[in-house]
């Protein structure tokens, strides 16, 4: 039961990090070392952690799809550390 929650934690983390990835990639013109300064110079950092998070509904879903629930929550849980990264940023 806590094995599959951290590993669900872990893919949920690592689904984030591939979605902040494939939108620098996609969307920015600039390398990823840079466009994470940008991004924390310009204080849109937490937007960057927000549409990199959309990517983990696939692993959510699937999870959920294949009845394994505590995967589930452990990518919920990852997205949860996103947001309140997220708020952090936004406050300080």
């Amino acid at each position: 039961m806590k094995k599959q929650l951290f590993l669900g934690l872990i893919i949920g983390l690592v689904a984030n990090l591939v979605g902040i990835y494939l939108y620098v990639f996609l969307f920015i013109d600039l390398e990823f070392e840079a466009a994470i300064k940008a991004a924390m110079q310009n204080d849109t950092i937490g937007s960057l952690i927000g549409l990199g998070a959309i990517l983990n509904f696939l692993p959510f879903f699937v999870f959920i799809k294949k009845h394994q629930y505590y995967k589930a929550r452990g990518v919920l849980f990852a997205t949860v550390i996103a947001a309140i990264v997220i708020l952090i940023t936004k406050i300080v």
